[in-house]
């Protein structure tokens, strides 16, 4: 699988391209319409690429990305404290889970110009109104991917119950 993301002051697109042993091309790719770091738009994609191959039921998988950032991270060799980047961090660990195998690769941005490309064209197009090109879906998100993740534990309690021990207790 191959991913980027491209931000400027057009604004934020990813794309992903997952390519079978046997050449066919899968294409993902997104708008992303919130505040977003170039790392987070990694990440973004990083996710997007991940699920689009959990729904395939794909075991196996090669990431090849041009983020440096993004591969050494995931592989456990840079860590990061910054706020922003931890719940992807974290996310990414889950969706690893999925996978009987998994290898990152980090290659050069000239290696990786299918996937620039068309992340590229994903922050160009101005959708739905104007320029929609109709053979690339192009999806638009609205909040990280990470959002989507939480999961909320039912314990029976009103929501406000933790807060109302807080002030209570300290």
């Amino acid at each position: 699988m191959f991913l980027d993301g491209a931000a400027n002051f057009k604004g934020v697109g990813i794309r992903a391209v997952l390519v079978s042993e046997i050449g066919q091309h899968y294409r993902v790719s997104a708008k992303l319409r919130f505040p977003c770091t170039n790392n987070m738009a990694e990440y973004e994609v990083c996710i997007m690429g991940l699920n689009l191959a959990i729904d395939m039921n794909i075991q196996e998988l090669l990431v090849i990305g041009d983020s440096d950032f993004l591969v050494h991270q995931v592989q456990g060799e840079w860590a990061t404290k910054n706020t922003k980047i931890l719940p992807y961090v974290y996310h990414v660990q889950e969706l690893i889970k999925r996978f009987m195998k998994i290898e990152f690769k980090h290659v050069p941005r000239v290696q990786n110009e299918f996937a620039d490309a068309l992340a590229t064209l994903s922050f160009m197009i101005q959708h739905p109104d104007k320029n929609f090109i109709d053979p690339i879906p192009v999806r638009i998100h609205n909040q990280p991917a990470y959002c989507a993740h939480i999961e909320e534990e039912m314990d029976g309690k009103p929501w406000f119950h933790d807060i109302k021990e807080y002030l209570a207790k300290g």
